[in-house]
């Protein structure tokens, strides 16, 4: 019996959230460490800035031995090769991904998107609709904060579980929180995310630098990257796989 391949994104209207940074981190895990197979497709017209980084990743391994040997020795260990990242504009995101998926010799079990959250553009929300689940990270910025609900609530109201859309639920989750533990602002905020129904996510990512870390001439452990998983040291403390290990139960993967 042929896999259904599921279509996941991070999707916000607001930009700096960390929707591109944490489709890396998931796709790159969920290939490197969990042995699924995933395709990314980088929505992001006209820099394509996950298709960007594939490019500097590249570069930095043919010209620094230390990390052409951490790819060959990636490659001895799994036999699998990088995950494809396809370049398409945000309205024809789905096509793109269905036309792939027709020629693929192997079929992802994910394709990841990294959409904008263009609530006012129709192929956007066509895109949005046509995905099983979509994954919003949150800052809390009253600012950014009220954009992101006001797009998360849009989608939830006018497309989740409606007939005829794909899409099953779309969830919130807390990014770059400050300290070790959510502070008393966080309730106020969580109450008004709660009032609008909208699912949150129990596990939420610190604010650390170490989701800026992507390969570089020191040889210090990566933690972004398209060729490698997070380095296991940053990974502790991060709550990356915890965030993992919560989407793959949500999308039932």
């Amino acid at each position: 019996m042929e896999k259904d391949t599921l279509y996941v994104a991070f999707s916000t209207q607001k930009g700096g959230v960390g929707k591109t940074a944490f489709t890396v981190l998931a796709a790159s895990y969920l290939h490197y460490v969990k042995g699924y197979d995933v395709a990314v497709v980088d929505c992001d017209f006209p820099q394509y800035s996950i298709n960007a980084m594939r490019k500097r990743d590249a570069e930095q391994i043919g010209t620094d031995e230390y990390y052409k040997r951490l790819a060959y020795e990636q490659f001895k260990a799994l036999n699998k090769r990088a995950y494809p990242i396809l370049c398409s504009k945000p309205e024809n995101a789905v096509q793109t991904a269905d036309e792939f998926l027709e020629s693929a010799d192997t079929k992802p079990d994910v394709v990841f998107f990294d959409l904008p959250g263009t609530v006012g553009n129709a192929g956007v929300l066509k895109s949005i609709a046509n995905m099983d689940y979509v994954f919003t990270p949150i800052i809390a910025d009253r600012i950014v904060l009220e954009s992101c609900l006001s797009f998360a609530d849009a989608v939830n109201k006018n497309l989740v579980g409606k007939d005829g859309i794909r899409l099953k639920a779309l969830c919130l989750f807390w990014n770059k929180v400050d300290g070790r533990e959510k502070t008393d602002l966080y309730q106020i905020f969580e109450q008004a995310i709660n009032e609008l129904e909208l699912p949150l996510m129990k596990t939420f990512i610190p604010d650390t630098k170490r989701y800026n870390k992507e390969l570089s001439g020191d040889k210090r452990a990566v933690f972004r990257s398209t060729l490698f998983p997070a380095d296991r040291r940053l990974v502790k403390g991060s709550n990356l796989e915890e965030l993992i290990n919560e989407l793959l139960e949500t999308i039932k993967l």
